[in-house]
């Protein structure tokens, strides 16, 4: 871990070695949570938050000490910010953006929302995220790096892609190609919600086009940004309605409605001369000895001597049947 500090920290061996070689080293100390008042104004409010997070510092380690999935919900995430206010640890890019969101929470008039950077240098891909800030027409940002100018950002910035080229610029004074830039959609402010935070709702591959024409994307997604008309991609998925004390299993299937009955179904029905003579309680007869005569809905039999009409389809055929015999 040593190792990994010495090459990634901006001091280097130096810090290492004062650390390693100090002889008496004082408890860390922990950073008083920002409190909100309402003689303050918002750009004064989040350059408290930015301070706070500096005070954490920045992890070096290599190692992450808060476990961040992007893709649980809103009210989860804000569990974990909270430890972190506890813990006083230090955190990386992703932990800030989650710690600026709960810090934030309960300002309706700031607007957060994800921005997210894929760079290239010295054949590696280097990914790295921001929370960008809304308020009052102006855009700006909140955010930890291992460098000042790719973290937060004044909230002076006209258009979102104003503040988009700005960081462009400074990744290039550390020789880093912009690949692609990633835009989330507002961060509600109920801390209890469900919803999980849209991380990449407009995806720009800025290598591969014009400034021109990565100005005029971004400008019609903030503006429909604001005016709240753009919906969360997981919205537009056809979700299941599951109906109350019923499995939605595909093992347990909804039993198939009752079939109706065809045009055939609904015509006389041609029943054996088996069948009616244990009917009506005479001995079972053959072929040979029964003569069907008549239409569909009226036949007649012979039967010993004895010939009867039944009427198929009637509720007293059976009597006639019996009467006739």
């Amino acid at each position: 871990m040593w190792m990994h500090v010495a090459k990634v920290h901006p001091k280097g061996g130096e810090m290492v070695g004062a650390i390693r070689n100090a002889t008496f080293l004082a408890k860390p100390s922990v950073p008083q949570v920002p409190n909100y008042r309402l003689s303050m104004t918002i750009p004064d409010w989040l350059q408290a938050i930015q301070t706070y997070m500096k005070t954490l510092q920045y992890n070096h380690t290599g190692t992450q000490f808060f476990e961040i999935r992007k893709m649980r919900p809103l009210s989860g995430l804000m569990e974990t910010a909270k430890e972190m206010t506890r813990e006083s640890l230090p955190i990386k890019c992703l932990e800030a953006v989650i710690l600026g969101i709960y810090l934030t929470n309960g300002q309706p008039s700031i607007e957060r929302f994800p921005i997210s950077f894929k760079t290239y240098f010295s054949g590696n891909y280097f990914h790295h995220v921001v929370l960008g800030i809304y308020c009052n027409g102006r855009y700006g940002s909140l955010g930890m790096s291992r460098r000042a100018e790719l973290m937060d950002k004044p909230l002076t910035f006209r258009t979102l892609s104003d503040l988009i080229f700005d960081f462009e610029d400074s990744y290039k004074k550390y020789l880093h190609t912009v690949k692609k830039v990633k835009i989330g959609l507002y961060v509600p402010h109920e801390p209890h919600s469900f919803q999980p935070i849209e991380w990449k709702q407009l995806v720009l591959n800025v290598s591969k086009m014009l400034r021109a024409d990565i100005r005029k994307e971004l400008e019609k997604y903030a503006r429909d940004m604001r005016m709240k008309i753009l919906k969360p991609a997981s919205a537009h998925s056809p979700t299941q309605v599951r109906s109350r004390g019923k499995s939605l299993s595909p093992r347990r299937r909804q039993a198939s409605p009752p079939r109706r009955l065809g045009r055939r179904d609904k015509s006389c029905r041609i029943y054996s001369p088996r069948v009616l003579a244990k009917t009506a309680g005479v001995q079972a007869l053959t072929g040979d000895e029964v003569e069907r005569r008549g239409s569909c809905s009226k036949r007649s039999w012979s039967v010993g001597g004895f010939s009867t009409a039944l009427t198929f389809g009637g509720a007293g055929w059976l009597q006639s049947f019996g009467t006739s015999l």
